[in-house]
Parts: structure tokens; C-alpha cells; sequence
């Protein structure tokens, strides 16, 4: 029997009320979870339109994202007539203790954070000249921005007087970033340009005391930052043949709505919830599940990234219409996931979510949810929209996903000594967890 038939169709592009849904049982370790929001029922699914189907794009990198995304829609739709999903050749168990473990953690941080580029802003975070946006990553505080010719850069977020955090976290427009300790100024591409009287203070080598880079550059609408100055990262194979499927997004000409940021588990058990489409009807039976059907995926890997294509609802009323009918982005929720840890969702809509999520100890980590738009909002009803679209994006994150994932990391000093099983349908799992112990063997080998 096929879903269809199972489950009643419900338009998923319509707001809706929940005065007749059920209470919605949640853990609620999460530090980000208040006693009193178990109670409260999720807002409204917000609706979504389609862009990939609008788009008029000539270039190649839009033909060639729209030719994929036409070809990626026959995929879902073999899956959804058959009732299958994309499988691996076979199941993959995991050690607990590879979560749990405080010095692998720290092998981890090494052989992934440290060492390959890391997707740390959204091009649309740093809309213009004279923009910024400040991130703390694994201890280090990150400064990028895009200096008055529009070119990116990062650096240190440390004053090279006495060390001081220049910028506080977050996105800003500035013509000079300022230390708040002792006014030493530096311009966007972190050159010193002022000491506050260095007629007593004695000459200051602008050179020798400008910020300290680090290597930076931008593709597809996405800044990649490498937290080593000496690192040459070649970006375009790092990316690969992904590459021209991010820029055919367009991501770079969207606009950004906002920023929220939440407190989440180990990096690994906070990833594993973004890479699997199987837990949609059991963990989200009155959110995600109402627009995605459950364990039905297309998956594609480009070296160490990766895409799920879940099978939205309304693939039941295409499924009888011709190919050039077929809009891609009313069909499959394709998520573009960029290792080690960014989720860029909805890429096909005029809305998108993005997930970056970053470590910080062994046991917690930190997301970032970026809400882009096509168009900026403008009205307010238009901005009332965005931000119900980045509520719900927020809120189920928060009390369904997170909430779940806490309980995860409660149980992993319990359970440590045995596994945890990555099914046959759970290949995006898989792929992650294979990459990282290639890349800790690797490291392992290099310093022998």
C-alpha cells in the first residue's frame, strides 16, 4: 500500500491552526527550553512558493541546476510509485563511545575544524562594502568582512594591543572596526590604521600589528574561513562538481531576514538529526511531516558533502503529469549539506533555512539559523511572514529535534561500550560518519 493511501492529503503551502491538534509530549533538556514551553503548541506551518520554476536564469550554472533538479524530480518519483527510499549496500554501526569521548572529540576538532575550511557566513550576511559578521568558533573569535571594493576577508576578532575582542558576535555595517579597550582602529581588511596617542604610547609597526588573518574566500553565495593562517585551502576542489548546483541557487543574490541561534548536543548527535529523512513521521507527526513524507529520499555525495531529496506531499498530485509540469521545488525538500556542518534548506524556494552548526566542548555545540529571502521583505505583511517562516523553522528545531537530541547525549555515558546502527535507509549517516574517520585516519597517518 502506498502512503497515499495510508495518510489523507493535506495542502501543505496553506497556513495552519492547531486548536485541534493533540498536546505535543517533548523532552525538554535543552537549556534553550523553558518550563512552560512544553505547553505551548507549535505556530502555524508557514506557506511556500516555488523559485527554481520561476527562474529565467540563462547561465550555465542555473541551466545546469535546473536540468539536475528536473532529472532529481524523476528519482523521488520512482521512489514514491515503488514505496522505497534510497538505500546503502548495508547497515554501518557507530561506537558510542565516538560520541562520548572527550580526547576524540579533540582528534575530531584537529582533523576537521582545524584543517579543512570551514563554511562559517552566508554571502547575503555581508550584503555590501563595509559589512561584517563575527562568529566565535571553537574558542577562536572569527571577524569576516567585506572591505570597500566588496572583497572578503577574516581574521583574528583580537586587538594586537592587549588582545581584546574587536567585534561582539554577530552582523554589522562599519567603515573601521574600533578596539573598545584602547581605540587602536583598524580598517576591513584588518590593516592597523590608527593608535590612539601613539605620540606617548611610541611608534607602532603598522605591518607587524595589523590583525591576523586567516585564509578566506567566497563560492556560491557561501564564505569558507580556515581557522589556520597558514592553511592554502584550494576552495573549487573543495567543492567539487557541487559547486555549480550551489551557484545555480543563486544564493548570493538572496537577502537575509535574520539570525537565531541555539544550544545544541555534541556536534555529532546534533548532525545526525539533519542527515536522515526516517524520523520524520514518528519525531514531527504535526510539523515537518505535514509538507514531507517520511523515509523516502533521493541521496548524492560530492566528496565529503552530500544532498537528501525527501518526497514532499504534493508529489501524489504529479505524479500523472507530464515532466515539463512538474515543479521541483513544489515536489522534493532537497537540503544541500556542506561538510562539516552546514544545511542549507528550501535552496528551490523564496524562502531558505540554513544550519550551521558548530562545536564548542565535547558535549555541547552551537547552531545558527540564517533565514534568507529572494525578495526582501518589504511590507509588513511580507515581513510578517518571514518571520513566522523563521519561527516555525526555530520552534520545531528547538522542541522537537533538539529537545530529542538532548535525551540522545543523556544516554551516551549509559550506553557507552556498546553501538548505535545507521540503517540501510539512513546512507546520508553513513556517508558523514565514514568521512570523518577518513579524515582522523589520515591525520593519524600524516603524523607518523
Amino acid at each position: 500500500m502506498s502512503l497515499t493511501a495510508q495518510l489523507p492529503y493535506q495542502n501543505p503551502f496553506r497556513a495552519r491552526g492547531w486548536k485541534d491538534c493533540e498536546d505535543i509530549v517533548v523532552q525538554t533538556s535543552s537549556p534553550e527550553i523553558r518550563a512552560d514551553d512544553a505547553e505551548r503548541q507549535p505556530p502555524p506551518a508557514p506557506e511556500y512558493s516555488s523559485w527554481i520554476s520561476q527562474d529565467r536564469s540563462t547561465d550555465p550554472a542555473s541551466v545546469a541546476m535546473r536540468r539536475e533538479a528536473a532529472e532529481l524530480v524523476e528519482r523521488v518519483m520512482e521512489h514514491y510509485r515503488a514505496n522505497t527510499t534510497h538505500e546503502a549496500d548495508s547497515q554501518w554501526t557507530e561506537p558510542v563511545a565516538n560520541y562520548s569521548d572527550a580526547d576524540r572529540w579533540q582528534r575530531e576538532m584537529d582533523a576537521v575544524h582545524r584543517t579543512h575550511p570551514l563554511p562559517l557566513a552566508m554571502s547575503a550576511e555581508l550584503p555590501g562594502p563595509n559589512t561584517y559578521k563575527a562568529i566565535d568558533v571553537l574558542g577562536i573569535p572569527v571577524l569576516i568582512t567585506r572591505d570597500r571594493q566588496g572583497v572578503v576577508h577574516a581574521m583574528i576578532n583580537a586587538c594586537r594591543h592587549r588582545g581584546a575582542k574587536i567585534i561582539e558576535p554577530g552582523c554589522g555595517v562599519s567603515k573601521r572596526l574600533t578596539c573598545p579597550y584602547h581605540s587602536w582602529s583598524y580598517d576591513l581588511a584588518g590593516e592597523l590604521r590608527g593608535v590612539y596617542a601613539e605620540k606617548t604610547f611610541g611608534d607602532v609597526s603598522r605591518a607587524e600589528r595589523s590583525l591576523v588573518r586567516l585564509p578566506a574566500g567566497e563560492r556560491a553565495g557561501i564564505v569558507f574561513v580556515s581557522l589556520d593562517p597558514a592553511a592554502e585551502p584550494d576552495l573549487d576542489e573543495w567543492l567539487g562538481d557541487l559547486q555549480p548546483l550551489l551557484e545555480g541557487m543563486r544564493l548570493a543574490d538572496c537577502h537575509h531576514h535574520g539570525t537565531k541561534e541555539l544550544t545544541s548536543p555534541n556536534w555529532k548527535v546534533t548532525l545526525d538529526g539533519y542527515l536522515e529523512t526516517y524520523h520524520f513521521a514518528s519525531l514531527h507527526p504535526k510539523t515537518v511531516f505535514e509538507t514531507n513524507l517520511s523515509n523516502m529520499m533521493a541521496h548524492d555525495t560530492w566528496g565529503p558533502h552530500q544532498r537528501l531529496s525527501a518526497a514532499l506531499r504534493p508529489i501524489a498530485q504529479a505524479v500523472d503529469l507530464p515532466p515539463d509540469q512538474r515543479d521541483p521545488g513544489e515536489l522534493v525538500g532537497a537540503i544541500y549539506w556542506l561538510y562539516p556542518g552546514l544545511a542549507i534548506a528550501g535552496g528551490w524556494r523564496n524562502k531558505i533555512a540554513v544550519s550551521l552548526v558548530l562545536p564548542r566542548t565535547a558535549t555541547e555545540s552551537v547552531t545558527q539559523q540564517i533565514i534568507l529571502l529572494r525578495d526582501p521583505a518589504v511590507t509588513e505583511e511580507e515581513r510578517h511572514a518571514a518571520d513566522k517562516f523563521g519561527e516555525w523553522f526555530y520552534e520545531v528545531v528547538r522542541d522537537e529535534d533538539y529537545a530529542t537530541t538532548y535525551g540522545v547525549q543523556q544516554g551516551l555515558a549509559a550506553l557507552n561500550g556498546t553501538d548505535f546502527v545507521f540503517g540501510r535507509n539512513e546512507p546520508g549517516l553513513q556517508h558523514f560518519h565514514r568521512t570523518v574517520h577518513a579524515h582522523l585516519d589520515n591525520t593519524a597517518r600524516a603524523a607518523r
